[in-house]
């Protein structure tokens, strides 16, 4: 008919047409791909050639060897045997390597040429050591803890990775098993919101603090209230415990809060042993340093530094507005005391005390290193400033990038990376060690809470109220996956020491356990 005959002829127009744009749409994309080609050829060209003088050093910019001679092109796995071999290791270990502040990726050539680098002088190269073991990124939910009557303020792992615990809105604290997902323990003592709880490094001990000023010690084994500690008036926001490396028996625990007053006490006796005053504002939070100092920040837009042996205030530093946050480069370390996963032994093996004592003193040094203890605060005023409040008041390094109030702030296991979290929904990777700044990663949509990190210090983990978490590849600088789940905003997380869970709780009234 005549209607198919156009119908066809309609068609056939249409495939030559379609023809026609499929030879054009090869031929732009041949040219493209030889632009392309000859951009790449072209930065190949631009590349230095020849060899340069090279000079590893540490994070703390001690030196490693004498200067070398090597290739311009030397590759990062050149670089591992090359420090392997330097620093006499039996086995080979992993580590990364920095030229100002940049990560060497492929090699070395295109490091000097992205940042410019007179190849006439000695190039400086950082090296970082990197855990051992890896931990594989958390991406599904393995269980959901139901128990809680009011949001879920607070949770934290103990130093074994074996139990958690939970403090709620409805008063209670409860200690789970994470393997069989259940509590152990419901503890019931406390009549006001539960907003702290800290294991004590060797385990024993389970400190948890209430709004109304109530701090209990419990036992960790049997869930049963060890001592009620009575003192405080107001809410206790913040709890930190001696280092087990300076006291094996951990006998002693520092809490702090709305009164303005840190408070030292001994838990086998139940004793108030000091309280330092000298805030004038609310305490916000405290750390209990590795050298032997604590570290408390306030509302007062003030840092200071206290020596619980003397009672005396040792330096004050300031921000210019409310300091909400503060960590210290070895808190890892400090908080999980001789429980040493990084080599895949199984801590449950030391049981002898001495040994025990011995090996958190070997963990601390390895991660302290030979300088100075670093600690970073975060502010009202949208900034981080990094300390060494062991040798000076001086700030070593002010970090500014957030837009809005410096919620949270942590170090990685390895002292390598801060990362801070703020209510302007981003989060951001700073340098460890000089504070530089490094990435910033935007996902969320609401306030970010609260940041940690994996044990191995590649992964990091925000938790917002968007209601989701994200965890943060940071190699890639990327995220690696959205855990979403939670039913309103998520106010508590942790990361196992293990690196194996991640537990999260919030708003909804449900803890979640995640795994790989």
């Amino acid at each position: 008919s005549t209607w198919g005959i156009k119908k066809m002829e309609e068609a056939g127009f249409r495939r030559e047409e379609d023809s026609e744009r499929s030879k054009d749409l090869a031929k732009r994309l041949k040219t493209t791909y030889k632009k392309g080609e000859k951009r790449k050829l072209e930065d190949d060209e631009d590349l230095p050639t020849g060899n340069i003088v090279a000079q590893f050093t540490t994070p703390e910019g001690e030196n490693t060897g004498a200067q070398l001679d090597m290739p311009v092109n030397t590759t990062a796995d050149q670089l591992q045997t090359i420090i392997n071999h330097l620093l006499k290791n039996g086995e080979s270990r992993p580590y990364s390597f920095y030229i100002e502040t940049v990560e060497v990726n492929n090699d070395v050539a295109h490091v000097i040429k992205n940042q410019s680098l007179n190849v006439e002088k000695v190039i400086k190269i950082v090296y970082h050591p990197q855990a051992v073991f890896h931990v594989r990124p958390v991406t599904r939910c393995s269980g959901t803890l139901s128990g809680h009557g009011e949001a879920v303020l607070h949770a934290s792992f103990s130093p074994d990775g074996e139990r958690l615990a939970t403090g709620s809105g409805d008063t209670t604290l409860r200690i789970w098993d994470v393997h069989t997902e259940t509590p152990i323990h419901i503890c019931k003592e406390h009549k006001h919101w539960i907003q702290a709880t800290a294991w004590s490094p060797n385990g024993k001990w389970l400190a948890s603090a209430s709004a109304d000023g109530d701090l209990r010690i419990w036992h960790g084994d049997t869930g049963l209230c060890a001592k009620k500690l009575i003192g405080h008036k107001g809410d206790i926001r913040s709890l930190s415990w001696e280092p087990m490396h300076r006291d094996a028996e951990c006998r002693r625990v520092a809490s702090a809060g709305k009164d303005a007053t840190v408070r030292i006490w001994d838990v086998p006796t139940g004793r108030l042993i000091i309280s330092l005053n000298g805030h004038t504002q609310p305490v916000n939070a405290i750390v209990w340093g590795g050298e032997g100092l604590l570290y408390s920040v306030s509302s007062d837009t003030f840092i200071k530094v206290w020596d619980p042996e003397k009672g005396i205030m040792v330096r004050q530093m300031k921000h210019a507005h409310r300091v909400n946050t503060i960590t210290v480069n070895t808190e890892y370390v400090l908080k999980t005391g001789h429980y040493d996963f990084a080599n895949h032994e199984s801590p449950k093996e030391i049981t002898d005390p001495k040994a025990a004592h011995e090996k958190s003193i070997e963990r601390y040094q390895l991660v302290k290193g030979s300088g100075p203890e670093r600690v970073v605060t975060g502010s009202d005023d949208h900034t981080l400033y990094m300390w060494q409040p062991s040798v000076s008041k001086t700030h070593t390094s002010r970090m500014v990038g957030h837009q809005q109030v410096v919620n949270h702030v942590k170090f990685s296991p390895d002292g390598r990376y801060l990362a801070s979290a703020s209510f302007d929904k981003s989060v951001r990777l700073w340098d460890g060690v000089t504070g530089n700044f490094i990435a910033v990663f935007r996902g969320h949509v609401q306030r970010v809470y609260m940041v940690c990190f994996s044990a191995d210090s590649r992964l990091l983990l925000s938790a917002s109220a968007d209601s989701t978490c994200k965890i943060w590849n940071l190699q890639t600088r990327k995220a690696e996956c959205d855990l979403p789940g939670h039913a309103d905003e998520v106010y508590a997380a942790d990361w196992s020491p293990d690196g194996e869970r991640v537990a999260t709780g919030g708003k909804d009234r449900q803890v979640k356990i995640w795994q790989h």
